[in-house]
């Protein structure tokens, strides 16, 4: 056995879940390891889309997902989506091939240690034969136990030699929850024992903890609330407020800003989920729960920091609460909740025209078009809100937001690793035409693999967002002629639909009452919202 099969039966012996890449004859053998040892591989078109879609099947499924890429060219065009998953603590391992040590001429030849890490992401490598294991088996466990994004390189020469026969692959048992200190739990307690108006606000970090927070905020009163990439985590208590943030709903916002004390369980509280702080009203207190001491208080200061994981944290501070409260839970607030608690709720001027549909008036009609039962991919774009805002989700696993590095095209192939974690739920693919067209390619995927997914592209025929904020001046570099993205669909193998106007969606109900023998794209020609409602707010952190 040589070190490239050794290192992909490992990673299948440890349980990584599945494998996106472009072959090339530097990754060729260890993918090929991998397949050997049942690790599902998916051939993408671009390096860069394999890993959003490794990145996405991660956070969608829970397991680690791989990207296996050619040395030198393969890990660059890989990046962007190395990048994104670095800054999301995405558990998720890169193969990357690399040159010999000693070929120093080689074109491919680049300081691939120094470039992944000038990005966030781990540098690990396959030292020798003797060690391969070992450096494999760390590599794994970094990404699993520290929620890092780690490219393990293999140096072309170490992966063609031969390694001692016999060697197994070690267990790598779960580690045990993070509990918080007895000291910090008591004052939390006390905190939330005090607080009137308390509100919940939840991250990635509590994913996984839905009824431990469900729990200690019936007990203490508190609203619930969550971070964009948490979306669909609480979304059917009735207490929930959706989406703390630039997505919040009118009176998500007003009653966060009411809050006299927030609680961010795993969530950073950054300037997008608080709104540059503004949804901290005056004299509220601040506590945040985090794993990682480096994330308490790194965006705002916070009056109570707590280390530890969030389920855990939630279960310890409920059992020293003591009586139940009332808190922020009154008849008034249940019922605004039930009366305007969501955007769907909310009036607005309808901009549909003669040829260009409202992207609200899109969005609200495609809500009740499509199956429930869904996961959502929401590229970056000016055009982002209304997925988000109007697209429910059945819980936190419906929703993929690949938006740590805000790069647009990010959203089709984030489809398409969350389609391949929850095969049971049809794939939503909500694109701007930057986006769409930018990833172009991966439609090609997504039609190969024959996927249930429907690619939504809010198709205003540039890039809204610079339109809208630099509003008044030349604009010839960021507007683009009509494109039939229908056409470009259909080329690909899909069913597709222009739509300008709400009759022309009967296409759409047609394809979802089956058989659905191909997957759906929509271009939908939206009108101009002249800048969606958090741009502004978004801008001000550039």
């Amino acid at each position: 056995m040589i070190v490239a099969e050794e290192v992909g039966r490992a990673l299948a012996e440890l349980g990584v879940g599945h494998a996106f890449g472009v072959v090339g004859s530097g990754n060729f053998h260890v993918t090929n390891a991998l397949r050997a040892g049942g690790v599902p591989f998916v051939a993408a078109r671009h390096e860069g889309g394999a890993a959003t879609m490794a990145d996405a099947y991660a956070r969608t499924s829970g397991r680690v997902g791989v990207l296996s890429v050619h040395q030198g060219c393969g890990l660059t065009n890989a990046m962007t989506g190395i990048t994104e998953a670095a800054k999301s603590r995405t558990p998720m391992l890169v193969l990357a091939a690399d040159t010999a040590a000693a070929a120093v001429r080689s074109n491919f030849r680049i300081d691939q240690d120094a470039l992944v890490e000038a990005v966030g992401a781990v540098a690990e490598r396959v030292h020798s034969p003797v060690s391969a294991l070992a450096d494999t088996v760390r590599a794994y466990r970094t990404a699993v136990e520290q929620r890092r994004t780690v490219v393990l390189n293999l140096p072309l020469d170490v992966q063609a030699a031969e390694v001692p026969e016999g060697r197994q692959v070690p267990d790598v048992p779960a580690l045990a929850p993070v509990r918080p200190s007895a000291t910090a739990v008591a004052e939390l307690a006390a905190l939330l024992a005090a607080a009137q108006r308390p509100v919940f606000v939840a991250g990635r970090g509590a994913r996984g903890a839905r009824e431990e927070l469900l729990a200690l905020a019936e007990a203490c009163g508190a609203l619930l609330a969550t971070s964009a990439v948490a979306n669909g985590l609480l979304h059917d208590d009735p207490w929930s407020l959706g989406i703390s943030g630039g997505f919040a709903s009118p009176l998500a916002a007003e009653l966060i800003t009411g809050a006299d004390l927030v609680v961010g369980w795993g969530c950073t509280l950054n300037m997008w989920t608080m709104r540059h702080g503004a949804l901290i009203g005056p004299g509220a207190r601040v506590v945040q729960v985090d794993l990682d001491a480096d994330a308490i208080g790194a965006n705002r200061p916070v009056d109570l920091g707590v280390l530890g994981a969030v389920a855990a944290t939630a279960v310890d501070v409920l059992a020293v609460l003591g009586e139940h409260r009332r808190g922020y839970r009154t008849a008034e607030v249940r019922a605004a909740i039930d009366d305007r608690g969501r955007w769907h709720t909310v009036a607005y001027d309808d901009l549909t025209g003669a040829d260009e549909i409202d992207p609200r008036t899109l969005s609200i009609a495609l809500d009740e078009l499509l199956p429930t039962e869904r996961t959502v991919a929401v590229d970056s774009g000016n055009f982002m809100g209304y997925p988000s805002a109007y697209l429910r989700v059945p819980d936190e696993h419906g929703f993929c937001f690949t938006q740590g590095f805000q790069s647009i095209g990010l959203g089709l192939s984030t489809a398409i690793g969350a389609a391949l974690a929850r095969p049971d739920r049809l794939a939503v693919a909500a694109l701007g035409d930057g986006g769409a067209l930018m990833a172009a390619a991966e439609l090609e995927t997504v039609a190969r693999l024959g996927l249930p997914m429907v690619v939504v592209v809010y198709d205003d025929r540039g890039y809204g967002a610079e339109v809208h904020h630099f509003a008044g001046q030349d604009h010839a570099t960021v507007v683009f002629p009509d494109t039939d993205i229908a056409a470009i669909g259909r080329g690909f193998g899909f069913d597709a639909v222009t739509v300008r106007a709400p009759d022309d969606l009967k296409a759409v109900a047609e394809w979802v009452a089956g058989p659905r023998t191909a997957p759906l794209l929509i271009d939908a020609k939206i009108a101009s919202d002249g800048g969606a409602w958090w741009l502004a707010e978004a801008f001000r952190g550039h």
